[in-house]
């Protein structure tokens, strides 16, 4: 009894704070407070009206695909290489692979600083795509990886033995064996690139900024509503997407079982 009672307790705290600020959102106040002093949609309106939230709006939705696109690339390469090809020395791979969920953000950021300066990258849209797919490639891999060792290399080897090209065993066998995964893989990508906010305040620059970081810059500099608009906005996107991943493919990709 006690324990459903902590766990009841823990699922009710755990989105309560996201409850805050999609309900401060509505406030027709002119600062953010809860609770809130009136229902109004003008600061949805001041957010979906304004040129500058949706030019970085825009940045962030384009860096984010081309991140997504760019690490699930990548990690099917890799995967493939390690599932497929049985490579040497895979689970150290798999492991340097993973490296950027094991160091702090804070160091990746002084890092990634020191990286792109030395390339001119600093502050340029190229930078931060380069930065957004070192953090994103631990997540688009694992679902692929997993996707490739459910799938049944029986089936290659039949479709091989039957005279198909490798590239057509490829298209038509090894593709739509692993479409689930690379679709979850670019999905998840997706998500934590066009949320990514602490390395990449380390790289942005005057010319090019994301929706994040405007929002963590407007909380330092006022307290205006639409502050919570935009995270509430955020919030709805990314559980639509979650939802829709979950619903039609499942998230079972990020848990690999024998």
């Amino acid at each position: 009894m006690i324990t459903r009672l902590i766990a009841l307790s823990v699922l009710l705290i755990l989105p309560l704070p996201i409850v805050i600020v999609v309900l401060s959102s509505f406030t027709s106040a002119g600062y953010l407070s809860f609770p809130i002093h009136g229902v109004s949609l003008r600061w949805y309106g001041e957010f979906l009206g304004s040129a500058d939230w949706l030019r970085v709006l825009g940045v962030s939705a384009v860096l984010a695909l081309i991140g997504a696109f760019v690490s699930t690339a990548a990690s099917f390469g890799a995967a493939w290489a390690v599932v497929r090809h049985r490579m040497r020395f895979g689970a150290t791979y798999e492991t340097i692979l993973l490296t950027p969920l094991i160091f702090p953000h804070a160091a990746i950021g002084v890092i990634m600083i020191v990286t792109l300066s030395s390339l001119g990258w600093l502050g340029t849209f190229t930078g931060l795509v380069l930065v957004h797919c070192i953090l994103t490639i631990p997540y688009a891999y694992r679902p692929i990886v997993a996707a490739l060792r459910k799938s049944d290399p029986a089936l290659e080897e039949a479709a091989a033995s039957l005279g198909a090209r490798p590239w057509r065993t490829f298209w038509t066998v090894s593709l739509p064996a692993a479409r689930p995964g690379l679709v979850t893989s670019f999905l998840f990508s997706f998500i934590i690139s066009f949320d990514e906010v602490t390395v990449t305040l380390f790289v942005v620059g005057p010319h090019v900024m994301t929706l994040p970081v405007q929002v963590f810059s407007e909380v330092l500099e006022s307290a205006s509503p639409v502050i919570a608009a935009v995270s509430a906005t955020l919030v709805l996107f990314t559980t639509a997407i979650v939802f829709v991943l979950d619903r039609f493919i499942g998230l079972q990709f990020f848990v690999e079982r024998d």
